[in-house]
């Protein structure tokens, strides 16, 4: 084995190390799913070659270092690594079609995947956290199994208002696009937040106090215009893992 090959891969790395902590948060907060979850985040101009975590391995575990480069207009590029096929059908198809999608994030986690599973998929902006959502997202109603090749480009092709920047999954679970790592963590966090607050509302039974559209879309705009919260709010946690003597970095 040579020299290069027992090296860890140290291109993209400030971008790795927000990945790998996007990751740890991920599972500290039980968003994922066992092994079964995936992110990306594109590296070059174009946004076809992106980061992506190994097959099946934990989120607790990821590294910047374990982070493998795919390419999404090259199927060679699942030769030799241990790319997971779901996770290449889905983001190599985001990553394709989507230019605007720069990091996307997909997750079954628990509020989101039980709005995902109702008739209704909707989310009424009963709260801030909800009207953060007005009009910014998809509902896929297709789901045809898992996210081979096919599935996943008929997902990304779903992503064509940029504006909307969260898919609601039918069946599925959730997928969060954005520009950078810290703002699509950001919006996942608040989205299974949002997510949340719906589902327990339902579950009193009372009549919901839905704001009306014109207050929630102010409401989403203001919070769209907010400065820095979604940078901070992951260099916080990248400091909580520092102080702790994490990995995640390395």
């Amino acid at each position: 084995m040579s020299v290069s090959q027992l090296r860890p891969n140290m291109d993209h790395m400030q971008e790795r190390v927000d990945l790998a902590a996007a990751f740890r948060w991920t599972a500290r907060l039980n968003l994922h799913e066992g092994v079964a979850n995936h992110f990306s985040l594109a590296v070059n101009e174009a946004g076809t070659k992106f980061l992506m975590n190994p097959n099946q391995m934990h989120f607790s575990r990821i590294k910047a270092s374990d982070l493998i480069e795919m390419d999404a207009n090259d199927t060679d590029s699942m030769v030799g690594v241990d790319a997971d096929p779901t996770a290449w059908g889905l983001h190599g198809g985001i990553h394709r079609h989507c230019p605007h999608a720069r990091c996307a994030m997909h997750v079954h986690s628990i509020h989101a995947t039980v709005l995902a599973s109702l008739a209704d998929s909707r989310l009424p902006p009963i709260d801030q956290n909800c009207a953060t959502f007005f009009n910014r997202y998809v509902i896929d109603d297709g789901y045809n199994g898992l996210a081979f090749e096919d599935e996943g480009e008929r997902c990304a092709r779903l992503f064509d208002d940029p504006k909307k920047k969260v898919m609601i999954m039918g069946n599925h679970g959730v997928m969060i696009i954005g520009d950078t790592v810290a703002e699509t963590f950001n919006r996942l966090y608040y989205f299974e937040r949002a997510a949340e607050t719906y589902i327990r509302a339902l579950q009193t039974g009372q009549p919901l106090r839905v704001l009306p559209d014109e207050v929630a879309e102010k409401t989403a705009q203001e919070i769209e215009d907010y400065p820095e919260q979604d940078l901070r709010h992951l260099a916080e946690l990248k400091s909580i893992l520092d102080e702790e003597g994490s990995n995640y970095a390395s």
